[in-house]
């Protein structure tokens, strides 16, 4: 078990454009997947991608059958998301809390699409296409958004919707969001 430091918001390395992966199925791409769930797991969190933990490669991870942070969260399947590709089914947006192992302790409202198709492959080239709404689909775009040096608060459209969990959710467990 390796659990790897995450790098939280003011870090340069949050902002950058991440890399495409170009090989799949190595010993170092298993070990980061590896890594990455370890330290998801170990902050309760519902994703992780690789530029939280200072590796600028386009892979993400999320997924979960049960997250104290989100308690109210239906399942979403665990994957592994690398050079994704997404797009909205519909023009619907919905606004909801979101939370951040970068930035922890604090949540905002952030406006996301509530249905969308997503395209990549996972650790082994094999290639994933998948339809995502609600709760996952907000999932998938929050991690996909680290890829492109976007952190969740420069999203958010109002910023009085902007707070700590433990004032705004003073009954929730925060798991470890510190």
């Amino acid at each position: 078990m390796s659990i790897r430091p995450i790098l939280k918001m003011g870090d340069p390395r949050l902002l950058r454009q991440a890399e495409a992966v170009t090989e799949f199925g190595t010993p170092e791409l298993e070990a980061l997947v590896a890594d990455m769930f370890d330290t998801m797991h170990a902050a309760n969190g519902a994703g992780l991608a690789a530029p939280q933990i200072g590796v600028n490669l386009q892979l993400v991870i999320y997924g979960f059958n049960q997250n104290a942070r989100y308690p109210d969260a239906p399942a979403v399947p665990e994957t592994v998301l690398i050079n994704p590709a997404l797009t909205p089914l519909s023009d619907a947006i919905d606004e909801a809390w979101e939370g951040c192992l970068s930035v922890p302790g604090l949540r905002g409202v952030v406006p996301r699409w509530t249905r969308l198709h997503y395209e990549g492959f996972d650790q082994f080239g094999n290639r994933i296409s998948r339809d995502a709404e609600d709760f996952h689909a907000r999932v998938v775009q929050h991690e996909c958004d680290h890829l492109a040096g976007i952190l969740y608060p420069m999203r958010m459209k109002d910023l009085s919707q902007f707070g700590y969990v433990d004032v705004l959710f003073p009954d929730l467990d925060p798991g470890n969001e510190e």
